[in-house]
């Protein structure tokens, strides 16, 4: 006999509290102002007769999709304030960076009762919008509880996180029953909410809030556009292990046709920086690391030789991948060759008009992915030896290279519209309250 809703319920609530610490240890909470964020005391409270909406989201990329309904609330519904949330550093310092009308970007509180509890009297959240696969329940929980309208926007669920999640459904199924509406990105996402017990009538299809064909990326600071200067440049980003020494071998027998082009390697984590350095020195190339470049104008000639002979990037930054695409050649988008991360941003060198590759392990990209295949603007691999086919092909023919780039540019946007569509559908949300 399976364990009851309730039960489940109850029994997920109480373990929460002897594994806090190891909670708070395991999500990065040592620090004073980071702890007191995750355990929901930031340093924040409602000021006036303000009222606020809490949008909360995984990491950088979840933050960059939500992006665009960000700026979209501060125009429809100027009278809300927003706070915003991620589970990591990286995401909230990337969302105090690409959304600068919030009221505060903070770190996550833990998924435990009385974190949530504090958090929630502090920020006193009118509506609470969860990002993409934020399944959090006593998140959603405590949230309905505090009176605060509870939804999903760009949700998507992939067939692996639903098994995952059917492990524990009565507890899922039990929150996802106390939303007031998810906005999924696609048919397949939809159903697969459904199944795991979200009220068919709450379930709209709205598309990938992501694509933002109007969003143009500033370009790269000096330094990173004199490195590709005029060069074929082969951008591998959003790296895994593995990737980067796949990148380097490709690269490698690269050159021997191509003398003169270029390498940026981008880890996801940037906490990788330097292993992928010594990947780098390995494999014999001079390099470059994007943090030892200046930071704004300078005369080339005061360069140290070796940053001025480099042919190979790290880019060791945070925020500079996306400009540094519209330098590319070609792309290489990670997270995608071995299981199970499930791919990373294609949208970004799509929208930047460049011909993106990536591996056959791309689910939690799959809409904008498939749309790129079947334009003809992308090409799957599954190593070096099909990274080097695929890059040289390219390399050798311009004429083909910037059509395949044209056809990445338009899949991306016809994807568009999940933003303006996302916040139609918010609008009685909002209106209603």
């Amino acid at each position: 006999m399976g364990i009851s809703a309730g039960l489940l319920e109850t029994l997920y609530r109480t373990l929460w509290y002897p594994a806090l610490p190891f909670a708070l240890l395991a999500a990065g909470g040592s620090r004073g102002p980071d702890r007191r964020e995750r355990l929901g005391r930031p340093p924040i409270a409602i000021t006036g007769a303000a009222r606020r909406v809490w949008m909360h989201a995984a990491s950088v990329g979840e933050i960059e999709a939500i992006r665009p309904l960000a700026r979209g609330m501060r125009e429809r519904f100027p009278e809300f304030e927003l706070v915003v949330t991620a589970m990591t550093a990286a995401g909230r310092d990337a969302a105090r960076r690409r959304i600068p009308g919030a009221a505060a970007c903070l770190l996550a509180p833990l998924d435990c009762p009385a974190a949530l509890r504090g958090f929630l009297a502090r920020v006193r959240p009118e509506i609470v919008l969860l990002a993409e696969t934020e399944l959090w329940p006593n998140l959603i929980g405590e949230a309905s509880r505090a009176g605060a309208r509870v939804g999903i926007v760009n949700g998507r669920l992939s067939e692996r996180s639903l098994r995952r999640y059917k492990l524990v459904y009565g507890l899922i199924a039990a929150a996802l029953g106390r939303l007031e509406i998810a906005l999924v990105q696609s048919r397949e996402d939809a159903d697969r909410f459904v199944a795991l017990g979200a009220p068919a009538g709450i379930v709209a299809i709205t598309g990938n809030t992501k694509f933002d064909p109007g969003d143009t990326p500033a370009p790269p600071r000096l330094a990173l556009r004199n490195f590709a200067g005029g060069r074929p440049l082969l951008i591998a980003g959003s790296t895994a292990p593995g990737e980067e020494r796949m990148s380097l071998t490709a690269y490698d027998n690269l050159r021997d046709r191509f003398p003169g082009l270029a390498l940026a390697l981008a880890p996801r984590h940037l906490d990788r920086a330097g292993e992928v350095a010594a990947e780098i020195q390995a494999a014999g190339f001079r390099y470059v690391r994007a943090s030892e470049l200046p930071p704004a104008d300078y005369d080339p000639l005061s360069l140290d030789l070796k940053f001025r002979d480099a042919s190979v990037l790290l880019l060791d930054t945070m925020g500079e991948l996306r400009s540094l695409y519209g330098c590319a050649a070609v792309a290489f988008v990670g997270g995608s060759i071995a299981p199970p991360r499930g791919g990373q941003n294609l949208a970004e060198p799509a929208a930047a008009g460049v011909p993106v590759i990536f591996g056959p392990h791309y689910e939690n990209q799959r809409q904008v992915g498939d749309a790129l295949l079947n334009a003809g603007g992308a090409r799957v691999i599954e190593g070096a030896a099909e990274m080097e086919i695929v890059c040289g092909e390219w390399l050798a023919d311009g004429a083909a290279r910037h059509a395949a780039g044209a056809r990445a540019r338009a899949a991306f946007a016809s994807l568009a519209g999940g933003a303006i569509a996302t916040l139609d559908h918010l609008t009685p949300v909002f209106r209603n309250i």
